[in-house]
């Protein structure tokens, strides 16, 4: 019997890897490294490409 306290994991492990990929994909092609893609996903609260690429560029435009 399960308890009702237990959380079911709700990223899949194929999901993870699309997103690793998506992260390693605008890395590259902003040549930026994936660490600070991943910190913009977690800042934006989206892994949305165009949501990224919009608070990447921000950040550009403060430099």
């Amino acid at each position: 019997m399960q308890s009702k306290n237990m959380k079911t994991d709700s990223v899949s492990p194929v999901a993870d890897a699309d997103q690793e990929v998506e992260v390693l994909y605008l890395a590259k092609r902003h040549r930026v490294s994936p660490a600070i893609i991943r910190e913009i996903m977690r800042r934006a609260g989206s892994t949305e490409r165009s949501a990224v690429e919009r608070e990447l560029q921000k950040g550009k435009a403060r430099r």
